[in-house]
């Protein structure tokens, strides 16, 4: 009898718990279907973003090279300008190509004037910003304003910069370039103790100093460094990394 009266309360206390189970289900079964659909949505939301960014990536690479195609150098540059970019990274890109053919084309100020304009945008983005200022500032050579170019090789040379060797080097450059024979050597000798420097810049550096009637190899001692103020006129590096 005992067993009977267990058994009949268990079957009332588990018809008692799946009547609450149910209730609740009804009263806040909702919220968990809103949540499942709210996932779902989220899910399909996700691809249908990423699918559409890799089609406008793939429209904008498409454009770039069908620009690229462009054999004369000022029609390509006008084509690659005309390319639709669909974020600021992709407009930077777009513009430093266009740049690039306009020095090709023999248009320096135009090259320079764009250049400008990425290094502007940049913004935060180091790389992309110094890149495009380094690339003004051999675009315009001896046409640039001294006195900016040294305040903008300043800002390259700077330790730790993306274009330090680089920037160095057009500093070295312009010494030369204003008879500054002795500071030029000095500059040099110091970008040669630097890590980091490749070997086509060794080439580059080496080959610099025997234009200057001096010994190519560098020099273990350290050197006084030239007078950063300096007001000489810049000539492009050969090209190379």
């Amino acid at each position: 009898m005992a067993n009977q009266n267990d058994r009949f309360i268990d079957e009332v206390t588990e018809d008692l718990r799946r009547d609450r189970l149910f209730l609740m289900l009804r009263r806040y079964g909702w919220i968990a279907v809103l949540l499942i659909l709210a996932l779902v949505a989220g899910a399909a939301w996700r691809e249908y973003a990423s699918s559409r960014d890799r089609a406008a990536a793939r429209a904008f690479g498409d454009a770039i090279l069908a620009a690229e195609a462009e054999t004369d150098a000022a029609a390509r540059a006008d084509a690659l300008a005309a390319v639709p970019a669909a974020n600021p990274r992709q407009a930077g890109l777009r513009d430093l190509l266009s740049a690039n053919a306009l020095v090709e084309a023999d248009n320096p100020s135009a090259a320079a004037q764009r250049y400008d304009a990425v290094s502007t945008a940049a913004g935060d983005n180091t790389v992309v910003r110094d890149l495009a200022a380094l690339k003004a500032v051999i675009a315009q050579g001896r046409e640039m304003n001294p006195a900016e170019r040294d305040a903008v090789l300043a800002q390259l040379s700077a330790p730790g910069a993306p274009f330090e060797l680089i920037a160095l080097e057009l500093k070295a450059v312009a010494l030369s370039g204003a008879g500054r024979k002795d500071d030029a050597v000095t500059l040099i000798r110091q970008i040669q103790q630097k890590d980091g420097l490749t070997q086509t810049m060794r080439q580059r550096l080496a080959e610099h100093l025997i234009t200057l009637g001096v010994d190519p190899e560098p020099e273990t001692d350290s050197q006084t460094a030239p007078d950063s103020t300096l007001a000489a006129e810049v000539m492009p590096p050969a090209t190379g990394g």
